[in-house]
């Protein structure tokens, strides 16, 4: 539409029904009769213009904020999302037919993403500028949090506030006023002039109570000092009741108290808030982080891997280490010496990485894997081990990191006490003993993170081999006759999102795409949908159209014909073998039909996926346990006014290199996510490229991010440098660039992984919403909204120690490498922040 005519849109819009129309000239003639006669003349040009038919394919992958699926139309497929789907049917309606003008409008819906920026562009530019003080950083800066961490309470706690009088041990007086109080403690704010000493008891007086109420106004009710904290101008001490010091008529007089007044002045909830906030991080991140957790059972010093933990991003690593008769292996990595090793290190020190590749042999699966340890201690097979196996297709580079857990962990009760309903005293009931028998010896958790990457292989294939020396690496081999102990693998329990039943079903397939025919296995099937296994690799990407044929099952049936049926590709693993496919409208329904017959008559023969547990509950208690102990830093990114910011970074008081870069230009509890939207040779930052990628391509990203840091400098442009593996020409540019980081301060190596989020799984969060919504609905609504606006989920994994292992940096300079330099601590002028130095 030309800036001239512009003004119109809204006559234009009105005009559209009845441009095809015979009275279309009489009607321009009424409606703009006020213009002169050029601008009617433009309109109608216009409105012309759009009613002229169009055979123009619209594709809208990548350019609105929105999942795009096939939609077709007069023969042709478009690729839209739902938003663009309702505008392209209004528009035809309108026309009576696809034209250029229904081909504009589905261009210009809200979600564009074009439009969305030109919008935030020239808000930006018609902003009021801000105050030359103010914080360019603070967008980048998120606060941190910990999973499953928040306190529970034994009984409702009242916000009220009343004068008291506290009697010390030496019997000094001071006044205070209460903050809030419960029938088991209370909070009290008082003046800093005195200082109480934990654990001290107080005798305290309810002044402010003794003229309404009957209270004894000579003996008062001991307390203890839990905890204090102090400021300049206050103090406020967190008191618990004495259990020698009974008084059951104080007893009671509080619990009528609080019942009846509850409402009246509010009931504190600042844990049941903080508990759905941790909840929802856990909920985003337990379904999509990338490494494996695996549970150690420690038993006469002897230590067996038992439990691993599967959700959608870390299969490929139980993948990968399943052999030809499909039985997992893991267990030839996580013996019981490289575990014992770890266990004998600071817990700072816990981390290892293993170099792994397989070898098949008549049709058998043989592997061979190496710590760097074990690899030094063989100097001769070092470089024809690491210069063999990173020649292989299957090649692997793990992580393994290893912290103390306890099985009391797997409890994790709500935030709210059991007096609140009967559900909430079932919800907060201890595992059961069956339950907690099988975790009893767990002393530790293996986390497992695939950080192999094209450029460290590249790296490793330099490394000079002798032909001669091959048959010595029978060394690092894992002989299949003694094969390790078995790991039960459990599946994280969170949300089903499939909308009906699954049945195993190997069978035969003859995939077709693009003139070039695949084979494979189909592994379970729906009425909708199916899951294969192909014999190579697939080529084609999310959304792709796939025909397939069932030559085995063809022989079953003389009802349906087995060929040509049209599936599309909904998701696709890391190693593109494995797709996942839905059933095309219409063309499908010869598959839909079969499928539904063969499910309905053969129930009693196809095994269903189940959601039965060999122990009730032990699903969720693993996923409480490794929830208390996540070893890398994770972050949420949520999108607001077209922008993806930093929402939230789970940190569990890491001390690692990665924290403390987050830590810099930061205050405590914060984290600084700024070297992240830092990039530049493109228009948008990192998390910007990526997440749109995601919405195109769904599988995670995995990127390797180097990073100079010198936390001396002020400016955090001189104090970070951030660069991306691919930012670089070659790999003397990477050494030197790790060379000058050492020299000027410290190295370090992030391999990120990035994520779309699923949808949370709200049942696990509907005791404590309920809690909330019955005396503040309004902060129920608020944290609901902020729970669906988290878009993304990112992991930070510290890769540095391996990055310069494969650039042949000596241990000693690997060791030193380690110790941040002492830093200048910038961008905060408070206490806390100096005694961080």
């Amino acid at each position: 539409m030309t800036p001239e005519i512009s003004e119109y849109s809204d006559l234009i819009e009105r005009l559209k029904p009845m441009v095809n129309e015979p009275e279309f000239n009489q009607v321009l003639a009424q409606v703009a009769g006020n213009l002169t006669r050029d601008k009617r003349f433009l309109l109608k040009m216009e409105l012309k213009r759009l009613a002229r038919p169009c055979i123009r394919v619209i594709d809208l992958r990548g350019k609105v904020d929105g999942e795009c699926q096939i939609y077709e139309h007069g023969g042709r497929q478009h690729y839209l999302d739902d938003i663009a789907i309702e505008t392209f049917e209004q528009q035809v309606r309108i026309f009576g037919e696809y034209t250029l003008g229904v081909y504009e409008a589905v261009h210009r819906t809200e979600n564009n993403l074009k439009l969305m920026r030109e919008e935030a562009l020239n808000a930006e530019l018609n902003a009021p500028l801000e105050p030359e003080d103010s914080d360019p950083l603070s967008q980048y800066i998120a606060p941190t949090t910990t999973l499953m961490n928040y306190p529970k309470r034994n009984n409702e706690r009242m916000n009220y506030a009343v004068a008291l009088e506290l009697f010390t041990e030496h019997n000094n007086s001071v006044l205070a006023t209460s903050i809030d109080i419960s029938t088991e403690g209370m909070r009290v704010k008082l003046n800093s002039d005195y200082l109480f000493k934990p654990n001290e008891k107080l005798s305290v007086y309810f002044r402010g109570m003794e003229a309404e109420f009957a209270l004894d106004k000579k003996h008062g009710i001991g307390y203890q000092i839990i905890e204090i904290e102090r400021t300049q101008k206050e103090q406020r001490l967190r008191l618990q009741r004495l259990d020698e010091d009974k008084n059951s008529a104080f007893d009671e007089f509080l619990n009528r108290f609080i019942h009846g007044n509850k409402r009246r002045y509010k009931v504190n909830m600042d844990n049941t808030l903080d508990a759905i906030r941790s909840k929802t991080c856990e909920q985003y991140f337990t379904p999509r982080f990338p490494s494996l957790p695996v549970f150690v059972d420690c038993i006469d010093n002897k230590y067996i891997p038992r439990f691993a933990m599967m959700n959608d991003s870390n299969r490929n690593i139980l993948d990968f280490w399943t052999d030809e008769a499909n039985n997992l292996r893991l267990g030839f990595m996580c013996n019981h010496q490289r575990i014992a090793e770890l266990a004998e290190q600071t817990p700072e020190l816990r981390v290892m990485y293993i170099y792994v590749f397989t070898h098949v042999k008549d049709g058998k699966v043989y592997f061979y894997s190496a710590s760097l340890n074990e690899l030094n201690a063989h100097p001769n097979l070092h470089s024809v081990f690491l210069g063999f196996g990173a020649r292989k297709v299957s090649w692997r580079v793990f992580k393994l990191q290893m912290s103390d857990i306890s099985p009391d962990q797997a409890h994790v009760p709500l935030s709210i006490p059991d007096s609140v309903s009967e559900t909430v005293k079932r919800q907060n009931n201890p595992p059961a003993p069956r339950l907690m028998a099988r975790l009893k010896n767990l002393s530790h958790c293996l986390l497992i993170t695939d950080i192999t990457s094209d450029v460290g292989q590249q790296c490793y294939e330099q490394h000079k081999i002798k032909r001669s020396e091959l048959a010595k690496l029978k060394l690092f081999g894992h002989p299949r006759n003694k094969p390790p102990s078995d790991i039960k693998v459990f599946r994280f329990k969170y949300l089903e999102q499939r909308v009906e039943s699954r049945y195993q079903l190997r069978s035969k397939v003859e995939l077709k795409f693009d003139d070039i025919e695949l084979e494979g296995i189909s592994e379970d099937a729906s009425v909708n949908g199916l899951r294969i296994e192909l014999d190579s690799f697939f080529h084609g990407a999310v959304n792709s159209r796939v025909s397939l044929a069932f030559p085995a099952l063809q022989k079953i049936t003389k009802k349906y014909k087995l060929v040509n049926l049209q599936y599309r590709v909904i998701n696709i693993n890391a190693e593109r073998n494995v797709l996942h496919l839905k059933v095309i409208n219409e063309e499908g329904n010869v598959a839909r039909q079969f499928f539904e017959d063969l499910i309905k008559h053969n129930k009693n023969r196809l095994k269903a996926f189940s959601d039965e547990e060999e122990i009730p509950g032990i699903g969720h208690a693993l996923r409480c346990i490794y929830a208390q102990n996540v070893e890398n830093i994770a972050f949420f990114v949520r999108k607001e006014q077209g922008k993806f910011i930093p929402d939230m970074v789970i940190n569990h008081g890491q001390n690692t290199r990665i924290a403390k870069l987050g830590q810099q230009f930061a205050e405590p509890g914060q984290f600084n996510l700024e070297f992240l939207y830092r990039d530049r040779s493109k228009e948008y930052s990192f998390i910007h490229e990526a997440i749109t990628q995601l919405r195109i391509e769904p599988n995670p990203l995995h990127r390797e991010l180097y990073i100079a840091f010198d936390p001396t400098k002020t400016e955090i442009g001189e104090a970070i440098i951030p660069r991306f593996t691919e930012q670089f020409l070659d790999h003397q540019q990477r050494q030197k660039f790790i060379e000058e980081a050492m020299a000027n301060g410290q190295f370090i190596a992030i391999h990120v992984y990035m994520s779309l989020t699923g949808r949370p799984d709200l049942e696990l969060l509907q005791s404590e919403f309920n809690y909330v919504s019955v005396y503040a609905i309004h902060r129920a609504k608020e944290l609901e909204e902020q729970l669906w606006n988290i878009a993304a989920m990112g992991n930070l994994i510290d890769i540095t120690d391996e990055v310069m292992t494969r650039y042949n940096f000596s241990q000693e300079q690997i060791a030193h490498n380690h110790s941040t330099p002492s830093s200048l601590v910038v961008g905060t002028d408070n206490i806390e922040a100096l005694l961080r130095q």
